[in-house]
């Protein structure tokens, strides 16, 4: 199906539910992200800091699904149509890697009126935008290596970077300055401006999706 049918498919949808039209419940998050493990891991501890700080005032679920790009978008969709919870934000974070349709899957996101967090190539060149600036376009697996030389030299971790560490978010906030990356990446955005995502190497928006969680921080 192309993406004009699946568009028009989404408006149909949405215009024979406009009769059953729910609130969003207040303070609700709903993030979904192609990595299974990593990606997880990072949004739930910030999410677990947030949640402390407000006393449990605030929902966030988060889904590792193990898919990319268009299938993440869509499975996203499917599991928020079944769910009883309509929530106030719908975030969507997956990779380019080597996916085709990865600005179509980024225009489907929003015809849902989901918000993207995604990352050209992976989401290790937003970890390691939280120790050094860099506009390298590399492949995922040269950040990767880039990353797990980076632990090693800083003596971080003795086996440097490995995928799926359940504690990644306290290790890059902790020898790294998560404010530093959020600067870098900004750096990078606007330097793409008027440039498709696909086109944009390298290139990350997961800051956005981070401040929107430490926003709430801001109302303790």
């Amino acid at each position: 199906m192309g993406t004009d049918d699946l568009f028009k498919k989404r408006r149909k949808e949405k215009k024979g539910r406009q009769h059953e039209m729910r609130l969003p419940k207040a303070d609700s998050i709903f993030i979904v992200t192609e990595g299974e493990k990593t990606e997880p891991a990072y949004f739930q501890a910030l999410a677990s800091k947030v949640i402390a700080a407000r006393g449990g005032n605030i929902d966030v679920r988060i889904e590792g699904l193990g898919r990319g790009t268009t299938s993440l978008v869509e499975k996203a969709a499917e599991l928020l149509a079944r769910s009883p919870k309509v929530f106030q934000h719908v975030w969507v974070v997956f990779d380019k890697d080597d996916f085709d349709d990865f600005d179509e899957a980024i225009l489907l996101a929003r015809e849902y009126g989901f918000n993207v967090a995604w990352s050209n190539q992976a989401f290790e060149y937003w970890l390691l935008l939280h120790f050094e600036f860099s506009d390298a376009a590399l492949g995922r697996s040269d950040w990767t290596r880039k990353l797990d030389a980076l632990f090693r030299q800083r003596g971080i971790r003795e086996k440097g970077y490995e995928k799926n560490l359940s504690d990644i978010y306290e290790i890059v906030t902790t020898f790294g300055s998560e404010q530093f990356a959020i600067s870098n990446a900004k750096c990078m955005r606007d330097g793409f401006k008027g440039r498709s995502p696909s086109s944009c190497d390298p290139s990350t928006t997961v800051y956005e999706l981070v401040e929107l969680l430490n926003s709430f921080l801001e109302c303790v």
